[in-house]
């Protein structure tokens, strides 16, 4: 088990050193095996919302990260800022025609994309993603053939 609680001021010139971090630190624990990527991704685009969007870039607001890893289960991540919040159901489907050239608005897509869960609690301050350990096929290919 690992567990992971850290914080950051609202810089866009933090979230790199954190992300590889905690990066290092999860890939180390092997509770996401081949899913690491998808979890970098996630947590990048989760740590930019929470300065960009919530914080708004206000270097006295700090960004709150907890981390939950187990072996064989995955891993669970909890971001919070110190903003206002918003309503998630507010946020425009970036894939629809007239958003496809926006500025803003494919991170929480992108999130959803790649987690296995993403909610939103807190009114919106605060962001919940869950990854699963990947299946080994190996094991699986084992357990198949024994039937043949």
């Amino acid at each position: 088990m690992l567990e992971i609680d850290a914080w950051m001021p609202s810089e866009i010139g933090a979230i790199s050193p954190l992300v590889e971090r905690l990066m290092r630190l999860i890939e180390g624990s092997h509770c996401i095996t081949g899913e690491e990527s998808a979890v970098e991704l996630a947590l990048r685009e989760a740590l930019s919302n929470a300065v960009v969007h919530g914080n708004r870039l206000d270097a006295r607001k700090l960004v709150h990260v907890r981390c939950r890893c187990k072996v064989g289960e995955g891993i669970s991540l909890i971001v919070s800022d110190q903003g206002q919040g918003f309503d998630p159901l507010t946020i425009p489907d970036p894939l629809t025609v007239e958003n496809l050239e926006a500025d803003h608005g494919r991170g929480i897509h992108i999130m959803k994309l790649v987690m296995d869960e993403v909610s939103f609690e807190q009114r919106g301050i605060e962001v919940r993603m869950c990854k699963r350990a990947a299946r080994n096929p190996r094991a699986d290919v084992r357990s198949d053939s024994r039937g043949f």
